[in-house]
């Protein structure tokens, strides 16, 4: 059942082997552990008390609620697949409410931590140097997903239409505009690139000529913003969240921001809202002229 329910995850959900993988290691984490509480190795027809004791021994572990909540979330597609395909008449996890968790509001990178690194890495013009410019303000800029930015190739890029395109979850594509010193970088980036022996149709290149890989990008973002930044977390994606919070404090549309981070729906892109809204209340705060009055 599980194979089935993965090759529908893969043909017709089209996920990422990322997240196909992680919906495949909580099934067979739950398989394992009925088969050890309850000798039961057929989860089809498991019922909710025991995926609430699954959901008490992952407490007891010191699994954290969220980690639990996604766990859960892939139990809960699994049995909509059953239901879906007629294996079964009812998902016991339908009347499961999600563990509480703290909301964590990531506070973005600086504008001026941004160009610190921007500003040291235009220093150099060797390969690797020009690269990783290209990864930082591509990040930035554009606010694409790593993965979407190591799956770039060199046909989706059109440099004369200041554009790139973008294949995101599912398979979706979108085009995203490219800022004139991005298509600067990218120029320099693309006559260096030349001289790495490649066949690779991949934009993005190691020095030995092949495919960028997700943990180098990580790299490449935490080296230079540890030098620039005393921020815990210093990732890719907290590029993307710069992107879409400057973009809002400087009056860009929501729905616009949406389309330009590929999200299927507004309530994705309303997390990026809160540092937002927070400035807005300083600055009215600041500004109105009864502010002060009590």
């Amino acid at each position: 059942m599980i194979s089935a329910f993965i090759t529908y995850l893969t043909l017709e959900k089209k996920y990422s082997k990322h997240t196909i993988t992680a919906y495949q290691n909580d099934l067979m984490s739950f398989r394992i552990f009925c088969e050890s509480a309850f000798d039961q190795n057929e989860i089809r027809t498991v019922h909710y008390p025991q995926i609430r004791s699954w959901i008490v021994d992952l407490v007891g572990q010191g699994v954290s609620n969220n980690t639990i909540n996604r766990k859960i979330s892939s139990l809960k597609s699994f049995y909509k697949f059953l239901q879906k395909t007629k294996q079964i008449d009812l998902n016991p996890l339908i009347k499961h409410k999600a563990l509480k968790v703290e909301k964590r509001i990531q506070t973005p990178f600086s504008q001026l931590e941004i160009s610190k690194v921007i500003t040291h890495l235009e220093e150099k013009d060797d390969f690797v140097s020009v690269r990783n410019l290209l990864i930082v303000e591509l990040l930035y800029s554009t606010g694409m997903r790593r993965g979407e930015l190591i799956s770039i190739q060199l046909s989706d890029v059109a440099l004369s239409d200041k554009l790139i395109k973008v294949i995101g979850k599912r398979n979706k594509e979108r085009f995203v505009p490219l800022l004139a010193s991005v298509i600067k970088t990218m120029s320099r980036y693309l006559e260096l690139r030349k001289e790495v022996a490649s066949a690779s149709h991949f934009l993005f290149l190691t020095e030995k000529g092949n495919k960028l890989y997700e943990t180098l990008v990580y790299r490449v973002v935490n080296s230079y913003f540890s030098n620039a930044s005393s921020k815990e977390k210093k990732s890719p994606h907290l590029l993307r969240h710069s992107f879409a919070t400057h973009l809002l404090n400087e009056g860009a549309d929501l729905n616009s921001v949406k389309e330009l981070l590929g999200h299927a729906s507004l309530a994705s892109t309303q997390v990026y809202t809160h540092n937002s809204v927070e400035k807005m209340k300083k600055v009215y705060n600041q500004a109105h002229p009864r502010s002060q009055k009590k």
